[in-house]
């Protein structure tokens, strides 16, 4: 996932590179002016493990292995995935990073901790957080074809810019357990862990993951293609996190499948166990609505358990089982 890239033309890349395909033929406003210099600055790229060893050589490398974003307070938030490691066939979180600014300083961050469920991280810097801005989350979450623009270290080199737009902002890929949103904006290896930001500046997502459109050989991947974690979920994770907490989510206790009724297609329920089972869902029984929103979606379930409750909390399930609808009340397990 990394690349490297060499000391000398370090003054060169820090330049700003813009996607071409989403900027306006007009002169961006002042205030959009503002949020993309907020943006960058408050961006950092991640070394790879592997930039000591170079160091030492002498041979005056970078060896960026992904993006994040200073917070507040030293506190900068980055992929989860980003931050792994392979050592003897396991697969481990590192401990301590080292961070680029757009300012060539490197500063050292400790971990904080993680959420492998939601594909979030976040360190601390132990130095250097005043000379960084800080950003925040932004009040409204975007909808589909609003602006949005992220930076990062695509391919190991850096901050470059990509600009586009929202596409579907409720999609589900395995790599994550909760809801993204897919964007029609170009990025590459190394934007992992980057934020996704508004022309304010103001975070709206954290950069998760690509699906390649082309194929090409090498380390390095490119798309239009990719995915972020929504804002309000990053925000909930990081805050649970900075408190020293594992952020909590509701459980049903419902597998489900997709069944044909007449022309439609909805979901029923293909395991139950814990919560649901206690509460009377039986196999079987098709699943209408959770306090009266509709669901015809597994993924859509799912999202509204992990944005729209939490555990603990009672839920009116409707369903239908044979030919006749009832409701039942769950009170929601943890995850």
């Amino acid at each position: 996932m990394s690349s490297v890239w060499n000391r000398a033309l370090a003054a060169g890349c820090v330049a700003l590179v813009v996607s071409m395909g989403e900027v306006g033929a007009g002169m961006a406003s002042a205030e959009t002016v503002k949020g993309i210099e907020l943006a960058k600055r408050a961006t950092v790229g991640l070394f790879s493990p592997e930039h000591e060893t170079f160091k030492q050589t002498g041979r005056g490398h970078f060896i960026m292995q992904a993006s994040g974003v200073h917070l507040h307070d030293g506190y900068i938030l980055t992929a989860h995935h980003a931050v792994e490691r392979d050592e003897r066939g396991k697969r481990l979180v590192q401990e301590e990073i080292r961070v680029l600014t757009t300012d060539l300083e490197e500063l050292p961050a400790k971990l904080v901790g993680v959420s492998a469920f939601l594909d979030i991280a976040v360190y601390r810097l132990t130095d250097g957080a005043d000379r960084l801005p800080n950003v925040g989350f932004a009040e409204r979450e975007p909808q589909a074809g609003d602006a949005v623009l992220t930076v990062g270290y695509p391919l190991g080199w850096g901050p470059a810019f990509g600009f586009g737009r929202i596409g579907n902002p409720n999609t589900f890929l395995p790599t994550a357990e909760g809801r993204l949103m897919q964007l029609a904006l170009a990025a590459c290896s190394g934007n992992s862990g980057g934020g996704l930001f508004n022309e304010q500046g103001e975070l709206v997502g954290v950069m998760h993951a690509i699906i390649e459109t082309e194929k090409e050989e090498g380390p390095g991947r490119c798309s239009q293609f990719a995915f972020a974690v929504p804002g309000p979920l990053a925000h909930r994770v990081v805050a649970a996190l900075i408190r020293g907490e594992q952020p909590a989510f509701s459980r049903l206790g419902i597998g489900l499948t997709a069944v044909q009724m007449g022309t439609r297609w909805r979901v029923a329920a293909s395991d139950v166990r814990g919560p649901a089972r206690d509460a009377g869902i039986q196999k079987g029984d098709v699943i209408l609505a959770i306090d009266e929103t509709e669901i015809t979606a597994a993924a859509q379930l799912k999202n509204y358990l992990i944005e729209r409750t939490t555990p603990g909390q009672k839920v009116a399930v409707k369903l239908l089982r044979g030919q006749k609808e009832q409701t039942v009340v769950v009170t929601l397990g943890r995850s």
